[in-house]
């Protein structure tokens, strides 16, 4: 009974060893994935932040909101 809970988690260990322990160690530490952990920590070290603000970003020659074109 209790086997057949673990064994798709033998499975995926015995198929993908390094993603598996990544995940669990993650899933142990509770990190967020969705951080960029090396880039967190460069700034800090750093002292500033090296992102580049949402406003300087181009556009491409586009403004905002939908356009219309005609086609001849």
């Amino acid at each position: 009974m209790f086997v057949d809970e673990l064994t798709p988690i033998f499975k995926q260990l015995t198929r993908h060893p390094v993603s598996f322990l990544g995940g669990f160690c993650s899933g142990l530490l509770r990190l967020n994935l969705t951080d960029e952990p090396v880039k967190n920590w460069l700034d800090q070290q750093l002292g500033h932040n090296t992102s580049t603000p949402s406003g300087n970003q181009p556009h491409n020659g586009s403004t905002r909101g939908p356009q219309s074109i005609s086609i001849e």
